[in-house]
C-alpha cells in the first residue's frame, strides 16, 4: 500500500511566515521517504538519484513522482542501462524524467 501523499502541485519553498507548517512537515516526510526509496544497490544509480533529489526534489510534481516510481520498480541493472543511455525506457511517458535524470 502506498502511504505517500499525492502532490497536485510542486512543493514551494518556505515563505516568511506564509507557508502552512503542517504541509511543510508532510512534504519533508514525503521527500524523506522518496529519498529512502531511491537508495539502490548500485552506487551509480544512488549518485544520480541523490543528485536529482538534491537539485529538485522539493519541486517534483505528482506526475514526476509517478514516473520515478515506475523507474524505481526496475532492477538496478535495468535502471542503470536507462540512466546511462544504453537503452530507452519501454514506456515513452518516462522519457522527460529520464532526460532530466541523465542531465544530472
Amino acid at each position: 500500500m502506498d502511504n505517500r501523499p499525492a502532490l497536485a502541485t510542486p512543493c514551494e519553498p518556505s515563505l516568511a511566515g506564509g507557508e502552512r507548517p503542517a504541509q511543510a512537515e508532510a512534504d519533508a516526510r514525503w521527500l524523506a521517504r522518496l529519498r529512502w526509496r531511491c537508495r539502490r544497490g548500485m552506487l551509480e544509480n544512488d549518485l544520480i538519484l541523490e543528485r536529482f533529489l538534491d537539485a529538485g526534489g522539493a519541486s517534483l510534481t505528482a506526475a514526476d513522482v509517478a514516473a520515478l516510481d515506475l523507474l524505481l520498480d526496475l532492477s538496478d541493472n535495468d535502471l542503470w542501462d536507462i540512466l546511462s543511455g544504453r537503452t530507452e525506457p519501454a514506456d515513452v511517458s518516462l522519457l522527460p524524467l529520464v532526460g532530466r535524470l541523465r542531465s544530472i
